[in-house]
């Protein structure tokens, strides 16, 4: 009988010591998976952020490009009289602005 005892105790402690090492091999593992999990997320939002960002770049590359050509048209003073007379109605010496209306129904 007493071998009987001996060999369940043994049997409880391998067990428990087994039931131990799975309950924290569970928890070691759940932890690192939520770790690498959380790290995918991220990498995943910088990445849609990076093409967001350089799209934008892009766009801002163009817009700078106009205005620089908007820019160098300016420094024509032909340009400027031009654009001043007509986008706001601006008259030198000497010149009389006659507004028409424009009629959309008449073909």
């Amino acid at each position: 009988m007493a071998v009987k005892k001996i060999k369940r105790r043994k049997a409880r402690k391998v067990t428990l010591r087994f039931l131990v090492f799975g309950v924290c091999s569970i928890v070691v593992i759940s932890a690192v998976l939520g770790s690498l999990s959380k790290m995918w997320i991220d990498i995943y939002e910088k990445h849609k952020e990076k093409e967001y960002l350089e799209n934008r770049l892009v766009d801002l590359e163009e817009d700078g490009e106009s205005l620089s050509i908007d820019v160098e048209k300016l420094q024509d003073p032909e340009y400027v009289s031009r654009y001043l007379k007509e986008k706001y109605f601006y008259s030198g010496d000497g010149e009389y602005i006659i507004r028409i209306p424009q009629n959309n129904s008449e073909k």
